[in-house]
């Protein structure tokens, strides 16, 4: 499969990435007719895989490496795609059209996409984010490198209160760690979702035996023989810890891109098609972004990758399709499956449909229109709610919170 040398000819489609939107571009290039030479470059040593479940059913150990894996390692193979592994691009000259690797190969390229993902943000190696114990969750080895600490009875202090720290803390209360979820805005989730989300989420935690302190700023992390023993707040307080999971957002991959004089805002800009400021060079998934409601816009998912990189794989061979962004997500925490369709930002009010016990949906609206469902362990309402967003029809807020609405019979009224 990987094979080590590197060809220069300018033929050929060129992916710089190895997660979902890399292979998703490769496989939906291939099953559209997409001939000639086919090669990812990746800078992990493992070929694409699955990113949510690191965070999840992997850190748990319910999920081994085989079925993390986008595809078999075999399929390349079938599909003629040259895999590079543990080979990191270093260069574009989108002059010569030819990538360089960190050892110095040059490869030539007909088209280029860059898939180059997404970096979590760390601490400062001045405050202590350089420590052993101190882990952030975004590939295979920083997941593999956290497991051996998660043992039961230890401290773990999670810096941040997103959907990544959440599900940290989730995983880490699951194995019998004594978790504390430390957010420095007022609430949890006080960027991607209303008050009325985070109350439900941040009861379910402190309900599993989980402590989550708001509005706490971290000073500095302690240390002993370089290993955390730690964490002081910027009121003096020190909470001890063996384990500090930080998760306080990610920043998209663009030093290459910017490097090669390819425009960036807000992540590698592209056009509404997928095309970069250069000439054969695309973008898609979390290090890309894309005109939207007048703004370049980034959507850090999964579903994202997919779509995103399928519509660039159709363009480059001639489709000139415009991306028309479908966004949903989801996260797992304990018994909880929150899932959510369509983007929030903006709204100006927001109607809340109770179930029975955890059961709820969370209904966005803006200027009279729907635009987000948060779905809380109701997997209908999500589907409704998101045939509804996007086929723009918007139901009666007073029938979507009434307990006796048929929630499909919301598809016939609208």
């Amino acid at each position: 499969m990987a094979q080590s040398g590197v060809e220069a000819a300018n033929t050929g489609l060129v992916i710089v990435g190895g997660g979902q939107a890399a292979a998703s571009c490769a496989a939906r290039y291939r099953a559209k007719g997409g001939a000639g030479p086919v090669a990812i470059y990746c800078a992990e040593p493992v070929p694409p895989y699955q990113r949510p479940p690191l965070s999840k059913a992997y850190l748990l150990g319910d999920m081994p490496l085989s079925r993390l894996l986008l595809r078999p390692e075999s399929w390349y193979d079938e599909q003629a795609i040259t895999l590079h592994l543990g080979t990191r691009i270093e260069a574009i000259d989108t002059d010569a059209r030819t990538i360089t690797t960190q050892a110095g190969d040059q490869a030539g390229y007909g088209h280029l996409v860059l898939a180059t993902g997404s970096a979590p943000r760390q601490l400062p190696a001045a405050i202590g984010g350089d420590l052993a114990g101190v882990h952030v969750v975004r590939d295979l080895a920083d997941v593999d490198r956290m497991a051996g600490g998660l043992r039961e009875g230890a401290r773990a202090v999670i810096i941040g209160g997103g959907y990544i720290g959440l599900e940290a803390a989730a995983v880490c209360a699951k194995l019998g760690l004594d978790v504390t979820v430390l957010e420095a805005a007022p609430r949890i989730l006080g960027r991607v979702a209303a008050a009325e989300t985070a109350d439900v989420i941040r009861d379910l935690h402190v309900g599993n035996g989980v402590t989550v302190r708001e509005g706490c700023q971290v000073a500095h992390l302690r240390g002993a023989d370089g290993h955390v023993t730690g964490v002081t707040l910027a009121s003096g307080e020190t909470l001890e810890a063996e384990v500090v999971i930080v998760g306080i957002g990610i920043a998209p991959e663009t030093a290459l891109a910017e490097a090669a004089g390819i425009a960036v805002d807000n992540g590698i800009a592209t056009d509404t098609h997928g095309r970069t400021s250069a000439p054969h060079v695309w973008s898609a998934g979390d290090c890309a972004s894309f005109p939207f409601r007048g703004a370049q816009m980034r959507l850090e998912s999964v579903q994202n990758a997919i779509d995103q990189a399928e519509c660039v794989a159709d363009n480059i061979l001639g489709a000139d399709t415009p991306y028309d962004p479908k966004p949903w997500f989801w996260s797992d925490q304990f018994d909880m499956k929150l899932q959510i369709a369509g983007l929030n930002a903006g709204h100006d009010s927001l109607h809340v449909r109770a179930g029975e016990g955890l059961t709820r949906s969370h209904w966005y609206y803006r200027d009279g229109r729907l635009i987000s469902v948060d779905a809380i362990n109701d997997p209908r309402a999500y589907m409704v709610g998101k045939r509804l967003i996007e086929g723009g029809r918007t139901p009666d807020p007073a029938q979507v919170v009434d307990p006796s609405t048929d929630l499909k019979a919301l598809m016939k009224t609208v």
